[in-house]
């Protein structure tokens, strides 16, 4: 692992039990109590996660917005200072290069958060459709991110910073001082759960992480389970439901774009639930009376659920039907399609003021 990138928090993760593996170029926590208590936990009370090896990139400048609005599909003309919106950078044939959510932290300033797995790659794509003037930096290695989510995390953020975070809505975030330096604090996050996540100065992450993970409502939780926790809602993950061979249309994001974007589709991502234990793993194949007509792209077990959950890429002509085939190296599992979330008792959305 020595030539894998490490967060400011690395050390803590090893120090404390936590499993360690390669990730997007760094060495992650992929778990410390265990997947399904460190799902169980998030979904009751609330877990902290390190997503330090996220990518962000800061653009300012007169005539940001109007420069950005060309490379990401959201609409910026309808993003306000302190709101943030999930979308996607296309390449030029519509395939998805990464999904990002870019936040207004004042007119023509923006912040980027992309996967850091893309960092390079997305920085040097946007770099080359800007034009001169506006000034692009990448942010990443000077930024940590911390998310804190579940039912609890409200009552956590608000003892640890002493102050109320009622206000702030869902997709909203607001610029803040702690312990004498600045960060974001955003409502959103990636499981479907009440939550924030903090953007904050790499020095300080460690002192930060410590004051949260000492309240006994809170443990740390890997990728493992951010992994189910997230696939439970649906929500895509870059490299396995998104690539540069599908455009968001495809991928389930119509409701985001304009009406003649993207019109091109020729597969469609769908929601499917196996019945029992018995998993459908990235790229088993799907098929429909003898026919293969799709791919796995994400599955798993769902411990909220009780069951097993899929996505996958089917032909358009074949996205209408009910039932599947999914063909695993084992066995063959009957897949019934279904609808969006999975689990549907999130929090995320909660009204709190």
């Amino acid at each position: 692992m020595s030539s894998l990138r490490t967060t400011p928090l690395t050390e803590w993760h090893r120090s404390n039990g936590a499993k360690l593996v390669p990730f997007a170029g760094f060495e992650m926590p992929v778990q410390y109590s265990g997947i399904m208590a460190e799902h169980k936990h998030t979904r009751s009370k609330a877990g902290i996660f390190d997503i330090s090896h996220m990518g962000e990139f800061k653009l300012t400048g007169r005539g940001a917005k109007d420069a950005l609005n060309k490379v990401v599909t959201q609409n910026l003309d309808t993003l306000a200072p302190g709101k943030c919106r999930y979308g996607f950078l296309p390449n030029e044939k519509g395939g998805i290069l990464d999904d990002l959510i870019v936040y207004c932290l004042a007119e023509d300033s923006y912040m980027l958060v992309v996967n850091g797995a893309c960092e390079v790659s997305d920085f040097n794509w946007i770099d080359s459709k800007l034009p001169d003037g506006l000034e692009f930096d990448n942010i990443s290695y000077e930024t940590a991110k911390i998310d804190l989510q579940g039912p609890e995390s409200l009552d956590v953020m608000q003892s640890v910073f002493g102050r109320d975070f009622t206000h702030l809505k869902y997709f909203n975030f607001e610029q803040a001082e702690f312990d004498g330096y600045k960060l974001i604090i955003s409502r959103t996050g990636y499981t479907g759960e009440l939550g924030y996540e903090l953007y904050l100065p790499a020095e300080k992450a460690l002192s930060l992480w410590e004051k949260i993970v000492a309240d006994e409502r809170v443990i740390p939780v890997g990728l493992g389970a951010r992994d189910t926790l997230r696939l439970e809602l649906g929500l895509p993950l870059y490299g396995q439901d998104l690539d540069t061979e599908h455009n968001p249309r495809e991928a389930g994001y119509g409701f985001l774009l304009p009406d003649d974007a993207f019109t091109d589709v020729k597969e469609l991502l769908i929601p499917l639930k196996i019945e029992g234990r018995r998993a459908a793993r990235h790229e088993d194949k799907v098929m429909l009376n003898g026919e293969e007509v799709g791919m796995v792209t994400s599955g798993s077990f769902s411990p909220s659920l009780g069951y097993s959950i899929a996505l996958a890429y089917v032909k358009k002509d074949a996205a209408g039907a009910d039932t599947f085939t999914i063909q695993t190296a084992k066995k063959a599992l009957e897949a019934q399609k279904t609808d969006l979330p999975f689990y549907k008792d999130g929090t995320a959305r909660k009204k709190l003021a």
